[in-house]
């Protein structure tokens, strides 16, 4: 990358910066997984108190395919960061040997407005989706959590691990996926960092011995019941994508869960894990009005008993990938990574 001063010694800018463009390896080499959970977690927060802003976003499908177009726009002003992840959704994508997810972020300047950067967008996704998660089990688990069941053995699944021992000391991984390959894979992997590793028959084994429960399978019918849910669970519902008919969770599960999530308005018209219990007149949308953010700042209870079932609806949303690519950017920055280009 070849540098150039833009501002003055107060700090305000001159001129026009170059664009920052960061390929995916060099956004996965910059990220690090405790600075991600620490912004994510305080880019929640800002959303809770109106320091930061992410208006209603509105998803299109594509026409003459099965693409959904998702443009994700935020601005979180104490991380000074401002910003629109733009992800499509293509599950034909699937019979192609092409990721089904794709996205790209585009980080704006906050004091002129100026394009600053274009990142990959799936490290940035990957990292903030777990840690996330890892918030959600700081505020919503029980203490002493010793087993973490994973529903789903693939990226996600090594990315939680990476998160979540960051704020539970578990000292079992109870795992399943379909995929024998993709599941033993994981164990090696795990194993590996020290962790007692039990492969499940199935997904309702893995519920019913988690202490801690992640679903990181993009399902578009349930795969975990509410009825194999034990006193005490939190649960992570991670994977669905985010359309209103895809679930992991099926209607008990949400029913009997104290339930937050990471947005209302998201996941009110994106969440099939709560809009199918709605449609079926078993919930209101008071059950899932409760955002992580409130619960971070004390302004909605999160866990109020040892006993209560905790389940963090996780659609993903703006504020948390412009607060990962803040970072991202300001260490390409320092340690001089990236190609920059003079689009004036």
């Amino acid at each position: 990358m070849t540098g150039r001063a833009n501002g003055r010694p107060d700090g305000s800018r001159t001129g026009r910066a170059p664009l920052l463009v960061l390929d995916r390896a060099q956004v996965t080499s910059l990220l690090d997984m405790a600075e991600v959970i620490r912004v994510v977690e305080q880019a929640h927060e800002a959303l809770s108190t109106g320091a930061a802003r992410q208006p209603d976003r509105s998803s299109v499908e594509l026409p003459g395919g099965s693409s959904l177009l998702v443009p994700m726009v935020a601005a979180v002003d104490p991380l000074a960061g401002a910003g629109v992840k733009l992800l499509t959704d293509t599950p034909s994508n699937a019979g192609r040997g092409l990721p089904v997810q794709q996205s790209v972020i585009t980080l704006i300047d906050p004091e002129t407005g100026a394009c600053e950067a274009v990142l990959h967008g799936a490290p940035i996704t990957l990292f903030r989706t777990a840690a996330a998660s890892a918030v959600a089990t700081r505020h919503l688990g029980r203490p002493g959590a010793a087993t973490l069941g994973l529903v789903g053995a693939g990226a996600q699944a090594r990315a939680h691990l990476a998160a979540l021992a960051r704020v539970s000391d578990f000292n079992q991984v109870l795992v399943w996926s379909r995929t024998r390959a993709t599941v033993e894979a994981f164990a090696e992997h795990a194993r590996a960092q020290g962790y007692a590793v039990k492969v499940a028959d199935g997904p309702e084994q893995v519920v019913r011995e988690a202490d801690v429960l992640c679903t990181l399978t993009p399902s578009r019918t349930p795969l975990v019941r509410g009825e194999w849910f034990r006193p005490g669970l939190h649960v992570n519902a991670v994977g669905a994508p985010p359309r209103p008919d895809h679930r992991e969770i099926d209607t008990a599960g949400i029913l009997r869960s104290r339930v937050v999530v990471d947005s209302f308005p998201v996941a009110s018209s994106e969440s099939g894990e709560v809009l199918i219990p709605v449609q079926e007149g078993v919930i209101t949308s008071e059950h899932y009005r409760t955002e992580l953010g409130d619960v971070i700042t004390g302004r909605a209870p999160g866990r109020r008993a040892e006993d209560d079932i905790t389940l963090y609806n996780s659609v993903g949303v703006g504020i948390q990938d412009v607060a990962a690519a803040r970072l991202v950017v300001d260490a390409a920055r320092r340690q001089g990574l990236g190609t920059e280009v003079d689009l004036f």
